[in-house]
């Protein structure tokens, strides 16, 4: 197989840090751009809500599934599920490695699994995070109930919790290359 340098894409991934490999892939999910500079700022939520979810960069709110990233910024979701393929991915610190995301099995599980000993951590960006906030039990989970000075979020840190939602962190891996057919 060959390797096809991409201009970089990002992946959200959920797993055991420490893992070399798993299953859940089909939980993971791509952004073919970088959703930072599209992303939309707390302190403009109302106006994305005026514009009827639709933010400056073209893409659309879900006020039901909403992502926001380590500075603040409202990003839009990655894409569902991560194909599955080869993957060169790096945190862009000191390992770069080959995630193979396998084809779903009977039900519906998509393996994966990463080259030379890397772990999922190795390959996380720690520098960026995100998270995906949906609405809690009877909640109101809306960006508004974001408190903008938890923002930054430390490299490595969690994603601080938004009243009325629950909350799910994701690993981001920094993708620089795909597998192509020779």
């Amino acid at each position: 197989m060959k390797f096809e340098r991409r201009s970089t894409q990002y992946i959200a991934a959920l797993g055991d840090p420490g893992a070399t490999s798993g299953s859940g892939a089909q939980s993971w999910g791509l952004w073919p751009l970088d959703p930072g500079p599209r992303g939309v700022e707390l302190n403009r939520y109302q106006q994305l809500k005026d514009a009827g979810g639709v933010a400056p960069a073209r893409w659309t709110f879900d006020s039901t599934d909403w992502w926001l990233e380590e500075h603040g910024l409202i990003m839009e979701a990655p894409t569902f599920p991560l194909p599955p393929g080869k993957y060169v991915v790096t945190g862009a610190r000191d390992v770069t490695a080959v995630l193979t995301v396998h084809p779903a099995d009977r039900n519906g599980d998509r393996r994966w699994e990463l080259d030379k000993g890397a772990t999922l951590h190795d390959v996380t960006h720690l520098a960026c995070r995100s998270a995906r906030y949906r609405p809690a039990a009877g909640g109101s989970c809306t960006p508004a109930n974001a408190k903008p000075t938890a923002f930054p979020v430390a490299p490595g840190g969690a994603m601080p919790p938004v009243k009325g939602c629950t909350k799910q962190d994701y690993a981001v891996l920094i993708v620089i290359g795909v597998g192509v057919e020779d």
